[in-house]
Protein backbone atom coordinates (compact mmCIF):
# COMPACT_ATOMS: atom_id res chain seq x y z
CA UNK A 1 0.00 0.00 0.00
CA UNK A 2 1.26 3.39 -0.93
CA UNK A 3 0.52 6.42 0.68
CA UNK A 4 -0.59 8.46 -1.61
CA UNK A 5 -0.07 11.83 0.50
CA UNK A 6 2.95 11.66 -0.15
CA UNK A 7 3.06 10.97 -3.72
CA UNK A 8 4.08 13.93 -6.42
CA UNK A 9 1.70 12.66 -9.12
CA UNK A 10 -1.29 12.88 -6.12
CA UNK A 11 0.00 16.47 -5.33
CA UNK A 12 0.53 17.70 -8.61
CA UNK A 13 -3.11 16.61 -9.66
CA UNK A 14 -4.50 18.08 -6.59
CA UNK A 15 -3.06 21.53 -7.35
CA UNK A 16 -4.22 21.11 -10.71
CA UNK A 17 -7.69 20.58 -9.42
CA UNK A 18 -7.60 24.34 -7.74
CA UNK A 19 -6.68 25.66 -11.14
CA UNK A 20 -9.21 24.10 -12.82
CA UNK A 21 -12.06 25.52 -10.18
CA UNK A 22 -9.95 29.21 -10.32
CA UNK A 23 -10.35 29.20 -14.03
CA UNK A 24 -13.65 27.54 -14.80
CA UNK A 25 -14.79 30.28 -11.96
CA UNK A 26 -14.80 32.75 -14.86
CA UNK A 27 -16.82 30.46 -17.23
CA UNK A 28 -20.25 31.67 -18.68
CA UNK A 29 -22.95 31.32 -16.14
CA UNK A 30 -24.99 29.08 -18.38
CA UNK A 31 -22.65 26.50 -18.21
CA UNK A 32 -22.75 25.73 -14.70
CA UNK A 33 -24.24 22.50 -15.10
CA UNK A 34 -22.41 22.10 -19.04
CA UNK A 35 -18.56 22.14 -19.32
CA UNK A 36 -17.21 23.21 -16.07
CA UNK A 37 -19.22 20.85 -14.07
CA UNK A 38 -17.69 18.38 -16.81
CA UNK A 39 -14.04 19.56 -15.84
CA UNK A 40 -14.43 20.01 -12.48
CA UNK A 41 -15.29 16.21 -12.09
CA UNK A 42 -12.79 14.84 -14.38
CA UNK A 43 -10.25 16.94 -12.76
CA UNK A 44 -11.00 15.89 -9.11
CA UNK A 45 -11.04 12.18 -10.55
CA UNK A 46 -7.77 12.47 -11.81
CA UNK A 47 -6.07 12.90 -7.84
CA UNK A 48 -9.26 11.15 -6.70
CA UNK A 49 -8.11 7.95 -8.38
CA UNK A 50 -4.45 7.86 -7.35
CA UNK A 51 -5.40 8.47 -4.07
CA UNK A 52 -8.06 5.50 -4.39
CA UNK A 53 -6.08 3.34 -6.03
CA UNK A 54 -3.39 3.75 -3.28
CA UNK A 55 -5.01 1.60 -1.31
CA UNK A 56 -5.36 -1.39 -2.80
CA UNK A 57 -3.89 -4.73 -1.98
CA UNK A 58 -1.90 -4.80 -5.12
CA UNK A 59 0.30 -3.07 -7.54
CA UNK A 60 -2.14 -4.49 -10.08
CA UNK A 61 -4.76 -3.00 -8.70
CA UNK A 62 -3.65 0.10 -8.25
CA UNK A 63 -1.97 0.47 -11.78
CA UNK A 64 -5.37 0.08 -13.05
CA UNK A 65 -6.70 3.06 -11.01
CA UNK A 66 -3.71 5.12 -12.39
CA UNK A 67 -4.75 4.24 -15.79
CA UNK A 68 -8.05 5.54 -15.01
CA UNK A 69 -6.90 8.68 -13.70
CA UNK A 70 -4.93 9.22 -16.93
CA UNK A 71 -8.23 8.60 -18.73
CA UNK A 72 -9.35 11.26 -16.87
CA UNK A 73 -6.82 13.61 -17.08
CA UNK A 74 -7.22 13.35 -21.53
CA UNK A 75 -11.00 14.00 -20.58
CA UNK A 76 -9.78 17.11 -18.90
CA UNK A 77 -7.20 18.22 -22.24
CA UNK A 78 -10.23 17.34 -24.55
CA UNK A 79 -12.58 19.93 -22.29
CA UNK A 80 -10.46 22.40 -22.08
CA UNK A 81 -9.99 22.22 -25.92
CA UNK A 82 -13.35 22.41 -26.36
CA UNK A 83 -13.39 25.45 -23.64
CA UNK A 84 -10.63 27.25 -25.87
CA UNK A 85 -12.51 26.59 -28.85
CA UNK A 86 -15.48 28.61 -27.74
CA UNK A 87 -13.53 31.57 -26.10
CA UNK A 88 -13.88 30.84 -22.36
CA UNK A 89 -9.69 30.27 -21.69
CA UNK A 90 -7.37 32.53 -23.17
CA UNK A 91 -3.82 30.82 -25.09
CA UNK A 92 -1.51 32.05 -22.38
CA UNK A 93 -4.67 30.28 -19.42
CA UNK A 94 -4.79 26.81 -22.06
CA UNK A 95 -1.08 26.57 -22.62
CA UNK A 96 0.09 26.91 -18.81
CA UNK A 97 -2.95 24.27 -18.32
CA UNK A 98 -2.24 21.69 -20.67
CA UNK A 99 1.37 21.63 -19.98
CA UNK A 100 0.76 21.06 -16.59
CA UNK A 101 -1.45 18.26 -17.51
CA UNK A 102 0.64 16.36 -19.89
CA UNK A 103 3.88 16.98 -17.29
CA UNK A 104 1.15 14.77 -14.70
CA UNK A 105 0.17 12.21 -17.37
CA UNK A 106 3.95 11.48 -18.18
CA UNK A 107 4.67 10.91 -14.64
CA UNK A 108 1.68 8.77 -13.93
CA UNK A 109 2.31 6.54 -16.55
CA UNK A 110 5.64 6.20 -15.52
CA UNK A 111 5.16 5.50 -12.19
CA UNK A 112 2.17 3.06 -13.26
CA UNK A 113 5.04 0.86 -15.35
CA UNK A 114 6.97 0.42 -12.28
CA UNK A 115 3.87 -1.19 -10.63
CA UNK A 116 3.52 -3.92 -13.30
Amino acid sequence: MHQFKELLIWKKSRLFCSKIYNVTADFPSEEKFGITNQLRRASVSIASNIAEGSSRNSNKEFARFLEIAIGSAYEVETQLLISSDLGFINEEGITELILLLEEIIKMTSKFRTTLL
